[in-house]
């Protein structure tokens, strides 16, 4: 059944006033965290934390079913937030970036997207299998291309914000139907920062090559 405009904002303002703390929280925090990504900034990863463990919370144990890879996916962001923290840090002895912004290689990006691809048909699997989660192709679409988003910005690759705007794009309409209005606000906040992002970090790498 489809929604009326007006059914749409009467469910959208009850679910508002019904979001949980938890929900509050995780948002605020990751939108600091991914305006710090935007800034090319190293606190995106300990406001990144906060948000993605909280968000794992109101997924696995408070979405009805529960959104298992989403959940997954959120516990995958804090491992790779520990390891992209690390990675951020790290100079050479020039005391330059490591990993400074760059555009992916050839063989970094047939990874990344051949990662998305296999890790969406294990996910699919996965879900429809053994869980009982109603969404399971946007679902694990939602996953896969955020693994390979997250693995990008990592490493400072410019391609993680194409990544992130086509998972948030799917994103929005399966928070929106799952009933977490404030985290559809929150990814269509993040599609908008998303690509803020991939203009700023090529202004950045254009701007240092110039330089160089």
């Amino acid at each position: 059944m489809i929604m009326q405009p007006d059914q749409i904002w009467h469910q959208f303002f009850n679910d508002i006033q019904h979001t949980r703390w938890q929900e509050w929280i995780s948002t605020l925090t990751q939108v600091a965290s991914v305006w710090y990504a935007r800034k090319n900034n190293i606190l995106v990863y300990p406001t990144g934390i906060i948000g993605v463990l909280l968000a794992a919370w109101v997924y696995f144990f408070i979405a009805t079913p529960p959104l298992y890879a989403d959940g997954m996916l959120n516990i995958y962001y804090f491992a790779m937030s520990v390891y992209g923290w690390y990675n951020w840090t790290r100079k050479d002895q020039f005391h330059h970036d490591v990993f400074a912004i760059s555009w992916c290689t050839k063989n970094e990006l047939r990874i990344g997207i051949a990662g998305c691809i296999i890790g969406w048909s294990i996910l699919y699997v996965i879900l429809s299998t053994f869980t009982n989660s109603d969404t399971p192709i946007l679902d694990s679409l939602v996953s896969a291309s955020a693994l390979t988003a997250m693995w990008w910005m990592a490493s400072r690759k410019i391609e993680n914000w194409l990544a992130w705007i086509f998972s948030n794009i799917v994103a929005i309409p399966l928070n929106f139907y799952k009933g977490f209005m404030l985290f559809t606000l929150m990814y269509i906040l993040f599609l908008g920062m998303a690509i803020a992002g991939l203009m700023e970090w090529r202004r950045i790498y254009w701007s240092a090559k110039n330089k160089s």
